[in-house]
């Protein structure tokens, strides 16, 4: 899907403001060399301050591409494109983002399960002074499952760095019934939209 635009992209210095290999090998993978820079951004927004769940991880990852953007524009090798993410995981009107612990992911994951929850990823992305900001959201169902079996899920140690405690790319993914919607966005980074915006930048 970048084809028209790939030659442009391969001369531009990239770079993801974010710690997250997943989201990286998943730029990789079309055709696009990104490098990591995690954000130093508090990641101290309100979320009762937004209208809605879309437009606090959008703003969220918009202020990651901001700092890092700001940050590295003071290196001798600046940063062409600068592209950010956030991913949340909610029920009803309760939001879950990483568990610190076992226990927590313990009990948000028994929370979820039975359930359908919705997992929004906000994206922004700095090409210059182009800035480009969009929300995709995913609902995910998740099947039944006994304390014994979350428990066990819990013990791998996946959880303890995903948005509600579970991954739907590694095993976590045995948890889900069903999604509706994009799977990247429940990954992460929502790929459809993502290339579609980038092209939109280079038009």
């Amino acid at each position: 899907m970048l084809q028209p635009i790939l030659h442009q992209l391969k001369t531009k210095n990239v770079i993801l403001a974010s710690g997250s290999p997943r989201r990286q090998e998943l730029i990789k993978n079309l055709g696009v060399d990104v490098q990591l820079c995690p954000s130093l951004f508090e990641e101290n927004l309100d979320p009762k301050n937004f209208p809605d769940f879309g437009a606090f991880v959008e703003e969220t990852a918009y202020q990651k591409v901001l700092e890092v953007h700001e940050r590295l524009s003071r290196d001798a090798k600046k940063p062409d494109i600068v592209i950010g993410a956030d991913t949340m995981v909610t029920l009803g009107d309760k939001l879950y983002g990483k568990p610190k612990n076992g226990p927590m992911a313990f009990q948000m994951l028994s929370e979820l399960i039975g359930k359908k929850h919705t997992v929004y990823t906000g994206v922004a992305i700095k090409y210059g002074e182009k800035v480009s900001r969009f929300t995709e959201k995913t609902d995910v169902f998740f099947g039944d499952a006994t304390s014994a079996q979350i428990q066990a899920y819990v013990d791998t140690g996946e959880p303890l760095d995903k948005a509600g405690g579970y991954g739907i790319q590694g095993v976590g993914g045995c948890l889900i019934e069903r999604i509706e919607g994009d799977y990247f966005t429940v990954v992460g980074l929502p790929l459809y939209r993502l290339c579609t915006e980038l092209i939109k930048l280079f038009d």
